[in-house]
């Protein structure tokens, strides 16, 4: 019996290399596309919109974050998250008011549910963002401390505060840049305390929100 073994071609040096690349290098990431359109976004500074039926954020094209703006738009299923920094210098909180709060950690951020009709307070934890389950009562109680508060957009701002070395800072913020801090902090979260890279990145974090904030003016409203 007879037969005839095949033997496959030998590949030179370059075409070797050429297939050992297709397994060894990561496909690039796909383009982060406007979750309304389908255009593609730039890699940086989008706009970002909250989806107030599913809570949750979504990336958008400058076109679509400009029609979400209006009033009604898309049955107010969607909500451009406003660009506004603002900070209250004066506040009345100190630490007998933040420790009313319970919070184990130097930050903490509240926003109000539309839909719910309640504010939710959420803290930066290693696995993600935290609720409080303070009475709502408790957390008035300190908000009514701070006059950005009355100024706070349901669903798109938050009321940030952060207890660092015996004072307490407040700013109104966009929902979106909080729930991009808890991320970092999870990423980077060691130990008990989260460690020395998150706090150097939490106060990293903070002298930018304290660059863009200002003070409030007279047409600054909810």
């Amino acid at each position: 019996m007879s037969g005839r073994l095949t033997v496959p071609p030998r590949l030179g040096p370059s075409s070797a290399h050429r297939g050992l690349r297709r397994f060894r290098t990561p496909a690039p990431p796909a383009p982060e596309r406007c979750e309304l359109c389908g255009v593609v976004l730039a890699e940086h500074n989008h706009r970002h919109l909250v989806n107030t039926e599913r809570r949750a954020l979504a990336c958008a094209c400058t076109p679509c974050a400009l029609l979400f703006e209006q009033p009604g738009a898309g049955g107010g299923q969607f909500r451009t998250v406003p660009d506004r920094y603002l900070v209250d210098p004066g506040h009345a909180l100190d630490d007998a008011a933040w420790n009313l709060l319970q919070i184990p950690v130097g930050v903490v951020f509240f926003l109000r549910h539309a839909d719910l009709d309640r504010l939710v307070a959420l803290y930066p934890s290693p696995a993600g963002a935290t609720e409080s389950e303070l009475d709502p009562s408790t957390w008035q109680t300190v908000l009514d401390a701070s006059r950005l508060a009355g100024l706070l957009r349901p669903d798109v701002e938050a009321l940030l505060l952060r207890r660092s070395e015996g004072r307490i800072d407040c700013y109104l913020v966009p929902v979106d840049i909080c729930y991009e801090l808890v991320g970092r902090m999870r990423l980077l979260w060691q130990g008990f305390d989260g460690g020395a890279e998150a706090r150097a990145a939490v106060t990293e974090f903070f002298a930018k929100v304290a660059r863009r904030a200002r003070e409030p003016r007279e047409d600054d409203r909810p």
